[in-house]
Order: structure tokens, then sequence, then C-alpha cells
């Protein structure tokens, strides 16, 4: 199989043309691992689409299928626009999460990154109180389920405890991703991440627009204004619309090529 490695702030996915192969879940996990195989936080394969310009299917570094990436998805207009396979720089991707639209940032005929159409984000439930003091988290939906947590402490947290508890809550009976968020100012939130089904990453782009949605409705953040997420790799800009439509923007970026015997 051929790959191309690539990551959004270090959010590093391994990125494959083709249909999902029948041992997927399998397969992407040995891929994954850091040490006997590549090494990535998932894996994505491109595909046709009869809606789209492409379809993206994503498997975390655990082997599990997500329904939608935000970091994954611009690396996915990225590998389309330098590989050749499009000259738009406005494309549309089919993911399990439904049809995403994405303004390509072209610069010296490669693409370095992209806005992107994320639709709309809604809120999953009431506020639900965490055992052991870690607080009260937020539900969110961004085509993927998050709770965000704010907290005065998010910088130093011990997200390598506090995130598997929080993923495998009985509440939870999927999984979810946790957020752990920090509002430095109305536009500039610090955010740091637990992945479900990869852990801590540097990382996470519907995590980033899950924790805006959430600012905005508790009045912390404004609605219609680009707001900065911080996270350990670098920021993303995400913008709430008043119609809870989000739009999130960032960077993409090529590591290597390479052929792994499957």
């Amino acid at each position: 199989m051929r790959f191309t490695k690539m990551h959004g702030l270090g959010n590093d996915f391994l990125l494959a043309e083709g249909p999902v192969p029948e041992n997927a879940a399998r397969l992407c996990a040995a891929l994954c691992d850091r040490r006997f195989g590549v090494g990535a936080d998932g894996v994505i394969f491109v595909s046709p689409s009869q809606t789209a310009d492409c379809s993206m299917n994503i498997f975390n570094a655990d082997g599990s299928e997500a329904g939608m990436c935000g970091n994954g998805i611009r690396c996915v207009g990225k590998f389309l626009y330098d590989r050749g396979m499009t000259r738009k720089d406005r494309l549309t991707v089919e993911t399990r999460s439904g049809v995403k639209a994405l303004r390509l940032r072209i610069e010296k005929g490669r693409a370095v990154g992209a806005a992107v159409d994320m639709g709309r984000v809604r809120s999953t439930g009431a506020p639900v109180i965490l055992p052991d003091g870690m607080g009260t988290g937020i539900p969110v939906s961004v085509g993927n389920p998050h709770l965000v947590i704010f907290s005065d402490d998010a910088e130093t947290l011990p997200l390598s405890v506090l995130g598997p508890a929080i993923e495998r809550d009985p509440r939870f009976p999927g999984g979810i991703n946790a957020e752990f968020v920090r509002v430095l100012s109305g536009t500039k939130l610090r955010m740091r991440v637990w992945e479900r089904g990869c852990g801590v990453t540097p990382a996470c782009g519907t995590g980033a627009c899950a924790s805006v949605f959430a600012a905005v409705k508790e009045g912390l953040c404004p609605a219609e204004r680009p707001v900065e997420v911080v996270l350990d790799g670098g920021s993303l800009f995400i913008t709430v619309r008043a119609d809870d439509s989000v739009t999130m923007e960032g960077p993409a970026a090529t590591v290597f090529e390479g052929e792994v015997d499957i």
C-alpha cells in the first residue's frame, strides 16, 4: 500500500488512495503503531464519491472508525490538490458526518491549508458533572462526540489520567473526546485534548470547533468572529455563526511518501 504521511498541527495521518480494505481495523492499528508500524494518529482512505469531489474514511490509532476529523479533512484537500487529482481550490468531501466544503489556501502551486465549512454543531445534552472533582463537561457533537471542560488549570491537568476516565465513562457508551479549555480572552482559547481512540494529541480540529461552540453558548466568546484556539501543535481559527454553523481554518503539511507491505 502506498501512502502519504501528513499532519495538521502535529495531528498526523497516513493517507491512502482507494476503498477501505476488509481488514481495516486491524491494519490501521498496526500501521499507526509508532514502534512497530509507520506511526500516526489515524489512517484516512480517500476514494471516489457520487456526491462530492471525493470521500474520506478515517480510522483512529486503535482501529476504531471516526465519523469526522477536522485536521484530517484539511490534509485530504492538500492530498487531492498536490497530487494533481484536482485543480480546484474549492472542494467538497464526503464524510460519515455529511459532505463538507473546503476552500484551499494555495501558495506557490501547493495547498498549505484550508478553511472548512464544518456544518452545524449542536449541544447533545445538559452539562455533565464529572467524578473526582474533574468539574463539569459540556457535551457537543461536531459529527463526532466531544465533552468540553472549562478550567483555569487546563495547562497542567494530567490528561493521561483524566482522558481515559472520561472516554470510558459509562454515560458515553461509544466513548468521547475530551477537551480541557482555558479562556485567555474573548477571542482566544487554550485547549488540550484527549482524543477517543488515540490519546493525547497535539491538535484536534473538531475539538477546537466544539470548544468555541461551547464558549459561545456560555457567553465566553462572541459569535460571528474568529476565535483563535491555541493547541499544543499551533493555532486554529474557529468562527461560530448565528445559525450554529462553524468554519475552521488551519494548515496542512506533507511529511513523506512511502510504501508498506500489508
